[in-house]
């Protein structure tokens, strides 16, 4: 799947008409790792806006917009929708400006904490709150789908003969308590929630967000350790036990100890997950960028099997990936 062009769609002149935006002039943005595409619209006047552009063939903004909608009414700030044709795969949104988490972190790294305060906070506001009950659940068959996502794409494309009936039921026999509090406790998951899906803006204290639109009913661990072990971000260890911390405390977590394993089991999921879909935007996809993003993940994943709730997970990965098929393993296979 190449990644499409960032040229306007055909039907983007007509549909800023339509809303008030005519003559409005449309300029690159961002791609992601789906169809989806994202356009500054600049106006004569001095409005900006941003316009997303989602394939109906192969995007559903539905979800986007039940989910923005949501989070729009306790008080969050996604972008709002200014406009909307779903038939064509279109939406004008409000334009957050440039200052997305991590590059201003690059030029300001002691706002660091700060920023990560806020974004622990925001999430501990949302593990207070039930999900949404239209939202799926990140229940066991999501995690399973996920986790699978390795075995299907990084053991072919490292030659690993990994063995993967007794991978899934490892991961079956760590995650019971997890998939029960999903079942009766569940809350919003936005599932990318990292810092360059997060937005500081001028004008308020807490931070924009963005790319949501995949969000389920899930754990509360699950987007903070989404944060925290940033694929794309080196966060800092003392950084991070430090935000855990505060998480703990003003989401009210009653049991630190099983939420620490909670959130170790989730992060080595959410990381086997990572591991398999950038060798997918490789391999399938055409997408190499993704690749040396691989050794910051298997740190990760390498420090949550270390807790010993993961035992059994650990001793298939000790027993099915050698040491040489890890970390950088990656730029040996890439030059093939």
């Amino acid at each position: 799947m190449a990644a499409p062009p960032m040229i306007p769609p055909a039907a983007a002149p007509g549909f800023l008409a339509e809303h008030g935006w005519a003559g409005a002039e449309i300029r690159p943005l961002a791609g992601d790792a789906s169809f989806r595409r994202y356009f500054r619209v600049h106006a004569g006047d001095g409005r900006t806006a941003v316009l997303m552009d989602a394939p109906p063939e192969h995007e559903d903004v539905g979800p986007f917009l039940r989910v923005a909608g949501h989070l729009l009414d306790r008080g969050f700030s996604p972008p709002r929708p200014l406009a909307v044709d779903r038939g064509i795969g279109l939406l004008l949104l409000e334009d957050f400006g440039d200052d997305r988490v991590t590059p201003l972190l690059q030029r300001k790294p002691e706002r660091e904490l700060a920023i990560y305060e806020t974004a622990v906070d925001m999430l501990a506001r949302l593990a207070m709150q039930p999900a949404p009950t239209d939202l799926g659940p990140y229940d066991e068959a999501a995690m399973e789908r996920e986790v699978g996502l390795f075995t299907e794409f990084y053991c072919p494309a490292l030659d690993i003969d990994a063995e993967a009936g007794g991978f899934l039921a490892n991961w079956g026999r760590i995650w019971t308590g997890i998939i029960e509090e999903v079942a009766n406790d569940p809350v919003l998951v936005l599932r990318d929630y990292h810092a360059d899906n997060l937005m500081v803006l001028p004008d308020r204290a807490e931070l924009g967000l963005l790319d949501f639109q995949d969000a389920l009913a899930g754990h509360r661990a699950y987007d903070l350790v989404s944060l925290l072990q940033d694929a794309r971000r080196e966060v800092p260890a003392e950084l991070e036990a430090a935000m855990f911390d505060r998480f703990v405390a003003a989401a009210g977590i009653a049991d630190p100890v099983r939420f620490r394993a909670e959130y170790e089991i989730l992060g080595a999921q959410r990381n086997t997950k990572i591991l398999g879909i950038f060798t997918r935007l490789w391999k399938r996809d055409g997408k190499p960028h993704y690749l040396p993003l691989l050794p910051r993940v298997w740190g990760y994943l390498e420090r949550n099997l270390v807790h010993p709730a993961l035992a059994p997970v650990a001793a298939w990965f000790d027993a099915n990936v050698p040491p040489d098929k890890r970390g950088e393993a990656w730029r040996k296979g890439s030059a093939a």
